[in-house]
């Protein structure tokens, strides 16, 4: 029996995954998280077999959260399920240590075939991205490009989030359990990195990246 964990921000897309999971005789939702932060906590109490995964979640993507899951050494096997088929977000969720990669409108005989292929330890991509993606993927799999996933640390990339998103310094500092002066420091590191010195031009660039949901 595989056992699933749900990743999503949509509270009806969930219940139609557990739904449609549910009927299948191998397959077992143990569990959801319904951001980021809540997907690595669950991950760490649960510890699924496979984490169905959304990209786009408000206070930790997607991406950072299956740096950190995979990073505390879990064995669990995610799959990216995003409605993104932008071929950057594909790159970094690969680089991310993601096995698969299965868009949101995709048919559910897709997902179910991504699911048993990533438990077996086999990459997954959505048929429409593979031909794409997969080429490219392997040319660039050794270089480092200039993003803000090489250029900036992981918890330089949350605050870059929070700060697009509109959360407050005061609030960020609350949030991550540091002081008020860190996190402008934060503020200024990423700034001088990425050589952007607005808030609106880091929002822009987070939203471009992948790092915050466009909406």
């Amino acid at each position: 029996m595989l056992r699933i964990l749900l990743a999503d921000d949509h509270q009806l897309f969930r219940d139609g995954l557990r739904t449609l999971l549910g009927q299948q005789a191998d397959m077992e939702v143990v569990g959801e998280a319904i951001d980021g932060l809540s997907a690595v906590d669950a991950a760490g109490r649960l510890r699924p077999d496979i984490l169905l995964m959304d990209i786009s979640m408000s206070g930790l993507n997607g991406l950072e959260a299956t740096r950190r899951i995979l990073g505390d050494g879990l064995t669990t096997r995610v799959i990216m399920l995003s409605m993104h088929a932008d071929q950057r977000y594909v790159n970094e969720a690969l680089r991310a240590g993601a096995l698969g990669y299965v868009l949101k409108d995709s048919a559910i005989g897709e997902l179910l075939a991504a699911i048993r292929t990533v438990a077996r330890g086999r990459r997954y991509l959505s048929a429409t991205l593979a031909d794409r993606v997969i080429g490219e993927y392997i040319d660039l799999a050794g270089e480092r490009s200039l993003s803000a996933f090489s250029t900036l640390s992981p918890r330089e990339r949350q605050v870059l989030q929070l700060l697009a998103e509109g959360t407050s310094t005061k609030e960020m500092a609350a949030q991550l359990r540091v002081s008020v002066k860190t996190v402008e420091t934060h503020r200024k590191q990423i700034m001088d990195k990425l050589d952007i010195h607005s808030v609106a031009e880091l929002t822009k660039y987070a939203i471009r990246e992948g790092i915050t949901p466009l909406e």
